[in-house]
């Protein structure tokens, strides 16, 4: 019996013990939200920006949820067309056969534009370029289209897409979980996440925390709307988080190339870039502010560079932030400069620290944005203000080191 109560003793010190670390913690939460938010200098715009947050969000919500229901009513009445025309034969023309098959297609590779598509006859020919892993899902795709009686293959399939620019750039096909969802998919994965979660909590073993695990990770990827691995970060390389930002500066296209190319001057009039330092032909050391201030570092190398053209980067392999951009310069026509600017990073804990930062101000696009607009100033007005004290164009290029 003595030996029994022991065990019973020490099994309920344990649970007693882990609870009182368990409400430690959440004391001491508690007290670091409550100093974050009531501090009397800056805690009014914290809160204020939480709720502006929090309000958007639930904008956010209720616009997917009228979507889903706009979704549902389209694939209905897309379902019902295709049952009619199961039992109906009518006489369908060329044209409106390429058009059906071409919006199918869109679903089943990644390049539709690469792929011509012409029909006589109900017999579809299919030419142009395609990757070799997208093929089966085409011709299977365009097969069941109404209308299509037999299917003419002559594509050039090429397994990789190094040296073939039409198969470049972003992939929009791909598995269900590793695309972006429809809007119907996001409410109905978002309420089955919702159930499990609830049903997990309300659990008390294993089997508990492996329903309320999937839940909660089903709801972050429904609310991401991206693949899990992005969102957390893990394994995503240098796809976190996605940036696409297009700028018209009224100056010669060779002072914007050029001002651009001065990365060394970054810190001087970019809030966010601390220092940026040459390491080699082509490379360079980057520090610049992190979540709550702290800096992170990374090494960059130039992928691509066309004098007032193209310019692409990357990071190195190594610790810090990793990341990889494309910036394309185009003459305007009355003699500005066009710069679109595409990159992807992947910040700590991947979208969901992008998003816990941006909840509390320390939004990197943002920052980037009011970079940009002193990057305009300087090239427009040949000044402008960072780090509140006055930076002019000239000084930039008489201190600015050699350049990519």
């Amino acid at each position: 019996m003595d030996v029994r109560n022991e065990i019973a003793r020490r099994i309920f010190g344990r649970r007693r013990r882990r609870r009182e670390r368990l409400a430690l913690a959440a004391a001491m939460g508690v007290g670091a939200g409550a100093m974050y938010f009531l501090d009397p200098g800056r805690g009014a715009r914290r809160r204020a920006m939480v709720r502006d947050r929090s309000v958007h969000g639930l904008h956010r919500t209720a616009d997917v949820v009228d979507k889903a229901m706009r979704d549902l009513q389209y694939r209905t009445h897309g379902l019902l067309a295709e049952t009619r025309a199961l039992f109906r034969h009518e006489a369908v023309t060329d044209d409106i056969l390429v058009q059906r098959v071409r919006s199918r297609m869109g679903r089943a590779v990644s390049h539709p534009h690469a792929v011509e598509v012409g029909a006589k006859g109900g017999q579809v020919t299919l030419r142009g370029l395609i990757l070799a892993g997208e093929v089966k899902d085409l011709l299977s795709s365009v097969e069941r289209v109404p209308g299509v009686s037999a299917v003419v293959n002559q594509l050039a399939v090429h397994t990789r897409d190094d040296a073939v620019p039409s198969l470049q750039g972003e992939r929009r096909a791909g598995p269900p979980l590793a695309a972006r969802w429809s809007p119907l998919t996001r409410v109905a994965l978002g309420v089955l996440g919702g159930l499990l979660l609830a049903s997990g909590l309300s659990r008390r073993n294993r089997a508990g925390v492996a329903l309320a695990s999937a839940g909660a990770a089903l709801l972050v990827r429904d609310v991401a709307d991206r693949p899990l691995r992005r969102v957390l970060g893990i394994g995503a390389g240098m796809c976190g988080v996605d940036v696409h930002k297009t700028l018209t500066v009224r100056a010669p296209i060779r002072e914007v190339f050029g001002l651009f190319t001065e990365v060394e001057s970054f810190p001087r009039f970019m809030a966010h870039v601390k220092e940026v330092r040459r390491t080699g032909e082509g490379r360079y050391h980057w520090v610049a502010a992190g979540p709550a201030g702290l800096p992170v570092s990374w090494d960059s190398e130039i992928s691509e560079l066309v004098p007032e053209k193209v310019l692409a980067w990357r990071s190195l392999p190594g610790p810090g932030v990793q990341n990889a951009g494309i910036a394309r310069f185009e003459e305007g026509p009355d003699g500005g400069t066009r710069v679109d600017i595409q990159m992807s990073y992947n910040p700590p804990a991947g979208a969901v620290g992008h998003l816990l930062a941006s909840l509390f101000g320390a939004d990197p696009k943002h920052a980037m944005d009011q970079d940009f607009v002193r990057f305009q100033s300087l090239l427009e007005q040949g000044k402008t203000t960072a780090n509140g004290e006055e930076v002019r164009r000239a000084d930039l290029s008489s201190r600015s080191s050699r350049s990519w």
